[in-house]
């Protein structure tokens, strides 16, 4: 066993091991790689010991090892090439002790393995030395080292995440500014393909249609275009198809704030030094820089996407890579209130319909009917409805936006009152928390309340505070974007004008026009069915714009002896409400509008 070790330490590699972390700040010149390279090179040719191989890790900190060079060298060692290791002092190896530990006295004397750490005269040939006491607690004080770089390095990084400066790598679109590697500049190549994907998702295509249309495209995914850069971004270096992208990335392009010039720091963090996986933080412990770079994306731009991302994942059972209506995540189901799912009849390939997502016979929903609608008479009646829209608007602009604008205000102005009281008594009641904590602690010391209480009312109070912080912070999120109501009846226009030069439904004046539509179950038999859409739309909810007009309702055949009609509107409190002059009522009678029209 003996002459076998010595002839594996004649013949089996010299492993000469570097390693270098981005956070060896300190004398990094003498520890840099080119230098231990030197040395361990040195090392090995004065003590005769040839067939030297190097394994570098450059980049790694030494509390994980989990690092390329050290798993190749590890490779190595299990099929029995290595024969002795040298690092130029314990800390290259490795800073955390029980591993560094496991290692250098089991691991390594077990494959025969000689390991020599030149500045700490270790030297475990036949796996021992005259340094076995010394070692543990050599290795204890890396450690100690390691914790101590890293409270530094985290105190370093809190101090210029709170300045606004980026903590992340610049995602997909940005580059580091070369002459200030504290900001962010645009890639134009990158950035051209980010507002490609996020026009591409207004016009109505979905995260797996855009993925497709990036291959067909030809454009390199993420991973493949940094590495055709240069720049290593992690990832498969090499991949079978480097223009293959998936839905998941389109997703997290689509929810990048940062696209519209903002930093965003403290999005996640780690539980200590020697657990390096990366853990989210609640939103609420987020700090948003806002314009602190040239922005990719407009800021009106990015808050539609999100809008419609909140409102569209819901994945149908069947046909998810087939054709698609562009009234899918629109249609509802009135009584139950979930989506409906979208269909082709399978005797019937030109037939699409829509059916509830929750129908209890199909997907073991709990809808008790199945509200079944045709695609074609969906279309067909909003398209008319549109148009009734569009045919009012060029009668009367003054007249249009008035009624809006009365629609939107009602609707608005008793949420907007109760978020503003809502804010106040919470301000009031935040404010009052230090005056209670102070009395309580003067009651403590008077011996009025004991410590326990004591403890227990300090601890709600500081319960109290965080939730009130945080119900804050949503309330004024709400004022402010309840403020936003005047552009939005603007862009309200605006989509009605580009569907009249269109004179054509898509997906994108779709999403810009209508926020759901509610499909009621059929009623009726034979030729005598009826069937009721109701449509909501962006800011003002429904509307019924001339209820003084009788409109003809779309009526379709459906099959052999069996028409619906399809009723979208029709005289009632609601309408009175909104054309009280029309009834014979003033301003004073308004009363609340029925929303569902039975």
């Amino acid at each position: 066993m003996q002459s076998n070790k010595k002839q594996k330490q004649l013949t089996g590699i010299t492993a000469l091991y570097c390693r270098l972390s981005r956070d060896d700040n300190t004398d990094r010149e003498s520890n840099s790689i080119a230098n231990q390279k030197k040395m361990l090179q040195a090392y090995a040719k004065e003590n005769h010991m040839g067939n030297t191989k190097f394994y570098v890790d450059d980049g790694y900190t030494g509390t994980n090892f989990n690092r390329p060079g050290f798993q190749e060298l590890l490779d190595d060692i299990e099929m029995g090439y290595v024969s002795t290791i040298i690092v130029k002092d314990m800390s290259r190896f490795g800073r955390e002790y029980l591993q560094v530990g496991y290692y250098t006295e089991n691991y390594f004397p077990d494959h025969n393995v000689r390991f020599i750490a030149i500045n700490d005269n270790v030297d475990c040939v036949d796996g021992a030395t005259d340094m076995d006491d010394f070692i543990p607690i050599k290795n204890i004080m890396n450690e100690l080292y390691a914790k101590d770089i890293s409270r530094k390095v985290r105190s370093a990084h809190n101090t210029r995440g709170r300045a606004g400066e980026p903590l992340s790598q610049p995602p997909y679109g940005y580059v580091k500014d070369p002459q200030d590697k504290k900001r962010w500049i645009i890639d134009p190549e990158a950035a051209a393909v980010v507002r490609e994907i996020f026009k591409l998702y207004l016009d109505g295509n979905g995260e797996d249609t855009i993925a497709r249309i990036m291959q067909d495209e030809q454009h390199l995914n993420c991973t493949a275009y940094w590495a055709s850069k240069g720049i290593n971004r992690g990832g498969k270096k090499s991949q079978p198809n480097p223009y293959k992208w998936k839905s998941s990335t389109i997703h997290g392009i689509l929810t990048r704030q940062e696209y519209c010039g903002d930093v965003l720091n403290f999005k996640t963090h780690s539980k200590s030094f020697k657990n390096h996986r990366r853990i989210d933080n609640p939103k609420e412990d987020w700090m948003v820089f806002e314009d602190r770079h040239e922005a990719i994306i407009e800021r009106d731009t990015y808050k539609k996407v999100q809008k419609r991302l909140k409102s569209t994942h819901q994945r149908a059972p069947k046909e998810a890579n087939g054709p698609k209506s562009i009234f899918c995540d629109i249609l509802r189901c009135a009584d139950c209130g979930s989506k409906m799912w979208y269909h082709t009849n399978t005797q019937n390939k030109d037939i699409h319909y829509f059916s509830c997502s929750n129908y209890v016979k199909d997907y073991r929903g709990t809808c008790l009917t199945r509200h079944y609608i045709r695609a074609d008479a969906v279309e067909a009646v909003v398209e008319m409805e549109l148009r009734r829209l569009a045919e009012y608007l060029v009668a009367d602009e003054n007249r249009f936006a008035e009624i809006l604008a009365r629609k939107s205000n009602k609707q608005y102005e008793s949420e907007k009152k109760a978020a503003a009281s809502e804010l106040r008594k919470s301000e009031m009641r935040i404010e009052m928390i230090p005056k209670l904590l102070k009395s309580l602690y003067e009651d403590k010391l008077e011996g009025k309340t004991t410590e326990e209480n004591y403890s227990i009312l300090s601890s709600e109070y500081a319960d109290e505070r965080e939730q009130l912080k945080k119900k804050i912070l949503k309330l004024r999120k709400k004022l402010a974007e309840m403020g936003e109501k005047e552009s939005e009846r603007e862009e309200f226009i605006r989509a009605i004008r580009k569907f009249m030069e269109m004179r054509t439904l898509t997906k994108q004046v779709l999403n810009e026009l209508i926020d759901h539509i509610d499909v009621y179950e059929t009623q009726g038999t034979g030729r005598n069915k009826t069937q009721r859409l109701v449509i909501y739309y962006k800011f003002v909810g429904y509307l019924d714009i001339d209820p003084t007009q009788c409109h003809p309702n779309y009526t379709a055949d459906i099959r052999e002896g069996v028409a619906v009609e399809y009723v979208s509107c029709e005289p009632s409190d609601g309408q009175k409400e909104l054309f009280p002059e029309q009834y014979g009522e003033g301003d004073d009678s308004f009363e609340e509008e029925e929303t569902e029209q039975a």
